[in-house]
């Protein structure tokens, strides 16, 4: 079964958006194509669910600023501006996403006291979300249980949600592949992108190119426009 999974494309990772990630705007068609390319079984969509108190914003530490480091639950913690918080256009995907061909939407970093790059897990491993769970439930319900589950990750950002993504999904069993030019970096060095990928592929994650997957043509069947909302 094979799964496109598509990383926080919403306003604030955008071109004027309050955590905007360069180029972010420029994958949108790309991932467009990759939706209605009837190359996968199944289209999950994560979104950045932050409620306003939520602990990655620096505006809820008083002195300190966007970049500082502090401790959350044992674990390293960047604070970062407030984005994507419940509610506001900043947590909509891109406008000119075609989120019509979206089967599941999963909302993370919901918790206040907790961030979650990853669309399975939280930082700390705490808790999930309800994405593996629904990821197996298609696999049995598409009754290719003999088949393993392929996840295709793309999004925002390569180096946080995205890398923490595709880390989760091969940690979970899954054949995990990244499509590298429907993603953009926070730091878009070329030594720290390079340095980051060779780990991801000592992980066992595949890196592609959009072009690859596009001239499979599988043409699978899928339910159109199933667009589930799912708490994490």
């Amino acid at each position: 079964m094979k799964v496109l999974l598509v990383v926080d494309v919403q306003n604030d990772f955008c071109p004027g958006g309050n955590l905007a990630v360069g180029e972010g705007d420029t994958i949108v068609p790309i991932v467009n194509e990759l939706m209605g390319s009837r190359n996968f079984d199944v289209i999950v969509a994560s979104k950045d669910w932050h409620p306003a108190g939520h602990v990655s914003f620096a505006a809820n530490h008083p002195g300190k600023k966007v970049f500082d480091e502090i401790k959350a639950n044992g674990i390293k913690q960047i604070l970062w501006p407030s984005h994507c918080v419940q509610g506001t256009l900043g947590a909509e995907f891109h406008p000119c996403l075609e989120a019509s061909r979206i089967d599941y939407v999963i909302q993370k970093g919901k918790r206040t006291d907790l961030d979650s790059y990853s669309a399975f897990f939280d930082n700390a491993h705490l808790g999930e979300t309800e994405l593996k769970a629904t990821l197996n439930w298609e696999h049995q319900k598409f009754g290719k249980r003999g088949e393993s589950i392929t996840v295709y990750v793309c999004g925002l950002a390569l180096d946080y949600c995205v890398a923490a993504t595709a880390r989760d999904a091969r940690m979970l069993g899954y054949e995990t592949k990244i499509i590298l030019d429907a993603t953009r970096p926070v730091n878009a060095d070329i030594k720290a992108v390079s340095d980051l990928l060779r780990d991801l592929k000592d992980l066992g994650i595949e890196v592609v190119e959009s072009r690859e997957i596009l001239a499979q043509n599988r043409d699978v069947s899928r339910e159109p426009d199933r667009g589930q909302q799912l708490q994490a």
